[in-house]
């Protein structure tokens, strides 16, 4: 009975967990790219109304680049997330390397993709998979491994008594 709930934990984290991971992925990429939002609200408004047009006329390449390069991430995610399931790896260090890793290799996977890149440098992108990674690891990643038990239910048989 104790693997039946172990199994459900694993099945309601691991989801939870990706889910928060995109979620601060997203905050990161966005207060990353804060100074652009900015520079845009304090132009005016003729300003601004070109920017709308151009994000308008760019949007559908551009959000085409993303799906892309949030594909190729979040697979090589996976990837990691069932080798630390399946050998129950629980370090943060290594959540966090398979976020930047993954953020790095979606990136340059997407970049050979009609030799269009979204991003010239993959900066912020690595920061945002570090930081989804460590998000993962704080939810789900912290208890991997659906063999290796939380805590030993049974008391460490004693030794030989000393003589």
């Amino acid at each position: 009975m104790d693997d039946v709930g172990r199994l459900l934990l694993r099945i309601l984290l691991v989801p939870l967990g990706a889910l928060v991971a995109l979620m601060v992925a997203i905050t990161v990429v966005v207060a990353a790219n804060w100074g652009a939002v900015q520079t845009l609200a304090a132009a005016g408004p003729e300003r601004q109304g070109d920017f709308f047009f151009a994000l308008v006329a760019a949007a559908p390449e551009l959000m085409a680049m993303l799906a892309a390069t949030a594909t190729y991430a979040l697979a090589v995610a996976t990837v990691g997330v069932l080798i630390a399931e399946v050998f129950a790896v629980r370090s943060w260090i290594f959540h966090a390397a398979n976020g930047g890793l993954a953020a790095f290799i979606g990136w340059s996977l997407a970049a050979t993709q009609g030799g269009m890149r979204a991003l010239s440098t993959p900066t912020s992108l690595i920061a945002a998979g570090l930081a989804a990674g460590l998000a993962y690891w704080l939810i789900a990643g912290s208890t991997s491994g659906f063999f290796k038990p939380l805590r030993s239910s049974r008391a460490p048989e004693p030794g030989p008594a000393p003589r």
